[in-house]
């Protein structure tokens, strides 16, 4: 159903609101360069310390801007299922063409509880889902064989964001889940060995710095061409690694400012980058001609 690149979108801010014409200046951004799609407030758009007029209003914005161009999908997990559930109504009720649930952080469920969560969620509206696993945020992992357990069993949920970097769980889910079940990888450095593995895309970071060129290395690769695919991808390898130096989003909005692009405004308690990894940031945008 969602197949290729989608941008996991930052929210600028200044002074400590919401910039929304910033906002809509990086969407058309993004849908100038060829992007699949837009997925608002998740983590890169700080969902964690919006509060729940913010996080709609930036789901109401991506989708009044995109208009149809483009599918969005929004982001609505939350440690709480009935709260998920209601992001997930309201999302359904402004127009969202999909969500994006992330397991649910610090309670730990085990598995039979995040296959209950996500059953619960996915029959709360009639929205595709697209589950989230991000071991390194949550601290818990929805383990192949329960998302295999969740893709046969309910049929609105249609892929899976993966962003561990973990080729052995991309491997298994591919394996467990029919062809119609979309992995989209959900770390920068491993899109192109998750294409490889049978993923049919990316949330993607890193292309809200360079869209076009995040977007060229999954159309080399759908294409066949593999050598071009391989070598874009080693020319993306030092702009992936140095947007996670330091907690997404500080580094992609860093980025973002020096480019003229945005603020670099983050909401407590997430920082300005350091000095010292402001300045790797630099020599990286320099090297790729950004600056």
């Amino acid at each position: 159903m969602f197949e290729g690149i989608f941008t996991a979108i930052v929210t600028p801010f200044k002074d400590g609101k919401i910039e929304e014409t910033v906002f809509a200046t990086l969407i058309e951004r993004q849908i100038s360069a060829g992007i699949s799609g837009i997925v608002p407030v998740g983590t890169t758009g700080e969902s964690a310390t919006l509060t729940y007029e913010e996080h709609y209003r930036v789901i109401e914005i991506a989708i009044s801007i995109v208009n149809g161009r483009v599918p969005v999908i929004a982001g609505v997990g939350s440690n709480s299922t009935a709260e998920t559930c209601r992001n997930m109504q309201v999302a359904k009720r402004l127009g969202a063409n999909g969500v994006l649930v992330i397991t649910p952080y610090y309670n730990k469920p085990p598995q039979e509880g995040l296959y209950q969560h996500y059953m619960n969620v996915a029959q709360s509206a009639d929205l595709p889902v697209i589950l989230y696993n991000v071991f390194g945020r949550t601290g818990i992992n929805i383990e192949p064989v329960t998302v295999a357990r969740l893709a046969a069993t309910c049929s609105n949920i249609v892929g899976i964001k993966e962003a561990n970097g973990d080729m052995k769980r991309v491997n298994e889910i591919v394996r467990l889940c029919s062809d119609d079940f979309t992995v989209l990888s959900g770390d920068d450095s491993s899109n192109l060995p998750i294409y490889a593995l049978g993923g049919k895309g990316a949330i993607s970071v890193t292309s809200n710095v360079v869209p076009d060129r995040v977007v060229r290395l999954w159309h080399a690769w759908n294409d066949g061409d593999i050598l071009k695919a391989r070598k874009e991808h080693y020319d993306l390898w030092s702009l992936n690694q140095i947007l996670f130096v330091e907690t997404n989003p500080i580094p992609v909005k860093a980025a973002l400012a020096l480019m003229g692009l945005t603020q670099e405004d983050c909401r407590l308690p997430l920082s300005q980058i350091g000095t010292d990894n402001r300045q790797k940031i630099v020599t990286v945008l320099r090297s790729m001609n950004l600056l």
